[in-house]
């Protein structure tokens, strides 16, 4: 496989944060390395990140471990990572095979990196962040490094020092690894306990995106990654909730999902539309009525005329909209179906 070149591998970083649900704003040049990019979320988790960013290849040599690869430090100059003042310094490794990605501590490597420098991870935690989005790998240096599949890159940015701090606690990287594995077995007293006070936050945040993106993505393959509305792809799709995680019965089985563009999802969350327990879709007359008496009726028709009558399902019937998930949420939202 042939390596990536530095602006396929910022494409790559680029990509990754856009499939978190980020949006991406170039402070350098497209293709410039290191580069430069302002991260911002929902209109209010918003940040500046510095990416250096190397393709990830196996060790070699008779001398190393056959699970070592590593990132060869190439093209800076001076050769020293200077790191962003205000925001965050991510030092990247991507390993194409698999499309995971590796995060290494610039606190570990802010000196002269000599003649020919390279950092290294192990092959168990590259390959078991491709089996469970998210896993770390503490070195004999105290470094804990992060490997990461891409759309966990904006959680990782987010709590980039407290996840890399937790390498000092042999402790707390046990239940770190642990909560890798199966977050939903690492209650919230567990980190509480586990974890020092200024981790606490970070890992907890760790916890839920990990559950959330599992859940989005078996949602999403359940559907094929089309809305179930509209049928468009694009990556535009959201693994949305039925039931809101908010509620106390709410849970994250596959037929607590559907999955929506962008669009309907905001429409299925304010109301305007919703589907019944046998997959009929409905429109709010009183929102429309509302939309025209202020006059935000705009492509009302076209909207309705668009809607199916049912909503399109997944093919395995264990993954579709579970009834007492879709009553409970419909109530919720204020239908009297």
């Amino acid at each position: 496989m042939a390596r990536l070149t530095k602006s396929e591998l910022l494409r790559s970083v680029e990509h990754a944060f856009q499939a978190g649900g980020w949006s991406v704003l170039y402070l350098t040049k497209a293709g410039e390395h290191p580069a430069r990019y302002r991260i911002t979320k929902n209109g209010e988790s918003s940040f500046t990140v510095k990416v250096f960013i190397w393709n990830i290849s196996h060790g070699g040599g008779s001398a190393r471990s056959a699970s070592e690869y590593r990132i060869q430090i190439t093209g800076i100059n001076p050769m020293q990572f200077i790191p962003e003042v205000g925001g965050k310094t991510l030092i990247l490794g991507y390993w194409q095979q698999e499309e995971v990605f590796a995060g290494f501590d610039v606190r570990f490597h802010s000196g002269l990196l000599g003649s020919s420098p390279s950092i290294q991870i192990s092959e168990d935690a590259l390959v078991s962040a491709n089996q469970n989005r998210f896993s770390t790998h503490r070195k004999e240096t105290g470094e804990l490094t992060v490997a990461f599949q891409p759309d966990f890159i904006g959680t990782y940015a987010q709590n980039l020092e407290p996840l890399h701090d937790v390498g000092s606690i042999r402790t707390e990287v046990l239940v770190l690894s642990n909560m890798t594995k199966d977050p939903q077995a690492i209650s919230d007293e567990v980190i509480e306990l586990s974890f020092s006070e200024p981790r606490r936050y970070a890992i907890t945040q760790t916890k839920r995106a990990l559950r959330s993106l599992s859940f989005a993505d078996r949602v999403l393959t359940a559907y094929g990654h089309q809305c179930a509305i509209c049928g468009i792809q694009l990556r535009l799709i959201d693994g949305a909730h039925i039931l809101p995680v908010s509620e106390a019965s709410s849970t994250d089985e596959t037929s607590n999902g559907v999955a929506l563009c962008a669009i309907h999802h905001r429409a299925y969350d304010n109301s305007l539309l919703t589907f019944d327990e046998n997959y009929k879709v409905h429109l709010n007359s009183e929102r429309t009525q509302e939309l025209k008496r202020s006059g935000r009726e705009g492509k009302l028709k076209e909207f309705e005329s668009a809607l199916p009558a049912v909503i399109h399902l997944p093919p395995n019937q264990s993954d579709r909209p579970k009834r007492e998930y879709v009553v409970a949420a419909n109530l919720l939202r204020g239908w009297h179906l």
